[in-house]
C-alpha cells in the first residue's frame, strides 16, 4: 500500500491542545529486593503522542476532514504523514489517530473544531549527530542571526 499525506493544500494544519508532547518511555525498570532498581534500554524508536485540535473555516473542509478520516485512513486505523509543529519546527511526521477525533464542535456559528490525540512514529528530535556540537544546537539562533544579517544576497 502507498504512503497516505495529510491533505496539506486543503486543509489547514492542526495547532496543539495542551502543547505538550508525551513521549513513551524508552526503557525498562526493574525493581531489586535490595531496594535498588535495574533500568534497560527496550528500543530506540519511541511514539509520542500529542493532542491536536483542527479549526475549520468552512463547512466544507469539516466535510472534506471526515471523509478522508473515513476513506484514507480506514477510520482512523492508518498511518499518515503530516506536518506538525514540535521544538524542530514544522515538520513531517508519520502520524496516526489514537481514537476517533471529537467534533464536530460549532464555534462562533461559523469555524467548526475537531480535537485528537495523535501519535508520531517517533519522538521529534535532532540527528544523533548533532549532540556533538552543543553550542551550534544551543545557540542556533545566533548562528541563524549571523548568518542572515551578513551572508551576502547575491
Amino acid at each position: 500500500m502507498s504512503d497516505i499525506y495529510y491533505p496539506h493544500d486543503y486543509l489547514p494544519l492542526p495547532l496543539q491542545s495542551d502543547l505538550s508532547f508525551k513521549p513513551v518511555s524508552p526503557f525498562l525498570r526493574t525493581d531489586l529486593t535490595s531496594g535498588r532498581a535495574r533500568q534497560r534500554r527496550l528500543y530506540t524508536s519511541v511514539p509520542t503522542q500529542v493532542a491536536v485540535k483542527w479549526f475549520f473555516k468552512k463547512p466544507g473542509m469539516a466535510q472534506y476532514f471526515e471523509a478522508w478520516f473515513r476513506d484514507r485512513l480506514t477510520d482512523g486505523e492508518s498511518w499518515f504523514y503530516m506536518k506538525v509543529k514540535t521544538p524542530l519546527g514544522v515538520e513531517l511526521y508519520k502520524c496516526r489517530f489514537t481514537d476517533i477525533y471529537d467534533g464536530p464542535m460549532l464555534l462562533a456559528g461559523k469555524f467548526w473544531q475537531y480535537t485528537a490525540t495523535l501519535e508520531l512514529w517517533q519522538r521529534p528530535l535532532i540527528p544523533e549527530e548533532w549532540t556533538d556540537f552543543p553550542d551550534y544546537v544551543v545557540n542556533g539562533d545566533i548562528v541563524d542571526l549571523a548568518i542572515n544579517r551578513e551572508w551576502p544576497k547575491s
